[in-house]
C-alpha cells in the first residue's frame, strides 16, 4: 500500500462485489456452515475449512477438510490450476 489509507469501499466496488466473486464467497461461507453443523470447526477456533480441490462450489464433504488457517492460505494459487500443494 502506497503513501496512504486504504480504500476498502473501492475494493469492494472493484473486486468484492462483482458477481463471480460474491457466489465465490457464498460457497465458502456454506462449507464453513456445514462444517460448524458437522461439529468439526466452531467460531474462533483459528481453523479454516479448506477445499481439496480448490474450488469453492464443490461443497461435497469429501472435499471439504478442516485445517489450520496458516497452512490453508500459504497454498500457491496460479490463474491456469488453482492450488498448487506441493507438500500433498
Amino acid at each position: 500500500m502506497k503513501g496512504g489509507r486504504r480504500n476498502y469501499k473501492g475494493e469492494y466496488k472493484n473486486y468484492h462485489s462483482s458477481t463471480k466473486q460474491k457466489k465465490r464467497r457464498a460457497g465458502r461461507n456454506t462449507a464453513r456452515n456445514k462444517m460448524i453443523a458437522a461439529g468439526k470447526v466452531r467460531k474462533g477456533d483459528g481453523k479454516d475449512v479448506g477445499h481439496r480441490n480448490g474450488n469453492p462450489s464443490d461443497n461435497r464433504r469429501s472435499n471439504l477438510k478442516v485445517v489450520s488457517a496458516a497452512k490453508n492460505r500459504s497454498f500457491r494459487r496460479t490463474s491456469t490450476s488453482g492450488k498448487v500443494n506441493r507438500r500433498a
